[in-house]
């Protein structure tokens, strides 16, 4: 792989005529990445297409190629391509529903809109996971019928599919009402009873951890479970009973449902587990009581889920605000704040409120204002990249500041190019803020030359438009493989070097 022609192929000023060379020589992995090119002509994706599989997928996939382009028996890529776009052929499904490759059998059966002929052909498919590929994403009807599937696989696939009919997605959940499943894909292979040993030495060995059968499917049915819990098709009632399974993994995602009464919140608010609660702590159905409830949980991530929840009473909010390690990002509850409310949370005497304010971009003038001569870092880190904060107020803060804030002074968009030149140039440096810098517009080629000094900024720095042709031609030796790709894909690189690139010097 040339990491070099990887970066070229997506350059916007390369030629065309290097263009045509780069397709007629290059290889699979820069022919896929030239197919995402926006201005390809029709020769060219023609010459792509022609060229290799994966640049004739990509193409299928953009709407470039048309069906008389593709032959699907000798791309078949391409023509499933385009049949899970929709803008396939039936005869292509009807093709590919016999074709010897179970991968490609696979990828049929997630087509949509197939033929009712290929897909009972493929509902009767010898290989289980050809069907339950079929049972994701099927029609009802069909999924009604696979639910009854002699092997478990394809059952747990069907409590996947959000159309399902809810009668059958209880039946699953359940297990009433449906003959019980003669395979899953433990028993098929191995000996009953069988455990998975979590340590598995066999190389060639594709049990997933945790599969385990001793006649009745187990872990497979666990899994049917699961997957009909997080289908929010499954109704509400039959869910209910599993706030007291002996599972964690499925009391946590009946705390995920929002359909649930509040009885069956407040069993899950009393588990022994912190993840079942930190995670209805989040759940957008639960109510005001429940939340301040598990506002004096101590269990791990409790009240830092809790503080994600949209509809927090702004006096619960504050009091997380010290408690819950939540740190400055935008919260839901502080994002859908009234005017009267973000002047509440900005007046508060709690850093921590005012930190969470202070995430917003949409503050008024005044309360911006007022959040960036806080005293408080933390504060002013948070409200420093807001749009509208001028040069003097950005300097006020770094000098009062320094480097906590360096690396938010640098994220304004509105920063200048001396403001970020006198912070690239800070000694010692703020590592922070020269990977701000490296992506800002208004960057200056001094200032990225310092930016290319630290490891992570240099890969922004590399594609960044002020930086010098000449500077770009180094970097294309660059040990980092991305910067030598924002290099290489760099519209200001010299085209006698984009020849040289081609012709492979």
């Amino acid at each position: 792989m040339d990491h070099r022609l990887l970066g070229l192929a997506v350059n916007p000023a390369l030629p065309g005529a290097l263009l045509d060379r780069l397709i007629a020589g290059a290889d699979a992995d820069t022919l896929e990445e030239l197919a995402g090119r926006p201005d390809l002509t029709p020769a060219q994706v023609a010459a792509l297409a022609a060229r290799d599989e994966g640049a004739a997928v990509r193409l299928a996939r953009s709407g470039l190629l048309t069906a008389t382009d593709v032959d699907p028996a000798g791309q078949p890529g391409a023509a499933l391509a385009m049949l899970a776009e929709g803008r396939g052929l039936p005869s292509w499904a009807r093709l590919l529903a016999v074709d010897p490759a179970v991968e490609v059998r696979e990828r049929l059966a997630a087509c949509p809109g197939l033929p009712s002929d290929v897909v009972a052909r493929l509902a009767a498919d010898p290989e289980i996971r050809v069907v339950a590929e079929l049972a994701l994403c099927t029609t009802a009807e069909v999924a009604a019928r696979l639910a009854a599937h002699p092997h478990a696989e394809v059952r747990r696939s069907v409590a996947v599919n959000q159309a399902a009919p809810p009668a059958v997605l209880t039946m699953l959940l359940t297990g009433e009402g449906l003959p019980p499943a003669r395979w899953c894909l433990v028993c098929e292979r191995e000996t009953v009873p069988f455990e998975h040993d979590p340590h598995c030495p066999r190389p060639d060995c594709e049990l997933p951890p945790g599969a385990a059968c001793d006649a009745g499917h187990q872990s497979t049915v666990h899994a049917i479970q699961w997957a009909a819990l997080a289908n929010p098709a499954t109704p509400p009632a039959p869910c209910a009973a599993f706030a007291d399974h002996p599972s964690l993994l499925l009391r946590r995602e009946l705390a995920c449902r929002t359909d649930q009464s509040a009885a069956t919140y407040a069993r899950l608010a009393e588990d022994g587990m912190p993840w079942t609660r930190s995670t209805l702590a989040a759940n957008p159905a639960i109510g005001a009581a429940l939340q301040r409830r598990l506002a004096e949980d101590d269990g791990y991530d409790v009240r830092r889920s809790l503080a994600q929840h949209p509809r927090l009473p702004l006096d619960l909010l504050t009091r997380l605000a010290a408690t819950g390690r939540i740190g400055p990002v935008l919260l839901p509850r502080v994002a859908s704040a009234s005017p009267v409310e973000v002047t509440e949370l900005a007046r508060s005497a709690s850093p921590q409120v005012r930190m969470l304010v202070a995430q917003r971009r949409d503050l008024p003038d005044g309360v911006r204002d007022a959040l960036a001569a806080d005293p408080d870092a933390k504060v002013v880190a948070s409200v420093a990249p807001h749009p509208g904060l001028s040069e003097a107020q950005l300097r006020a803060a770094l000098a009062r500041h320094g480097d906590r804030v360096a690396a938010a002074v640098a994220a304004n968009p509105g920063t200048p190019a001396a403001l970020l030149a006198d912070l690239a140039h800070r000694n010692p440096p703020a590592r922070k803020a020269l990977r701000e810098i490296a992506r800002h517009p208004n960057a200056t080629a001094p200032a990225l030359q310092v930016c290319l000094t630290d490891l992570r900024a240099r890969r922004s720095a590399a594609g960044h438009p002020a930086l010098p042709p000449s500077v770009l031609t180094e970097l294309l030796d660059d040990d980092d493989f991305q910067v030598v790709e924002a290099a290489a894909a760099h519209p200001a690189l010299p085209r006698t070097v984009m020849a040289r690139l081609v012709a492979g010097r």
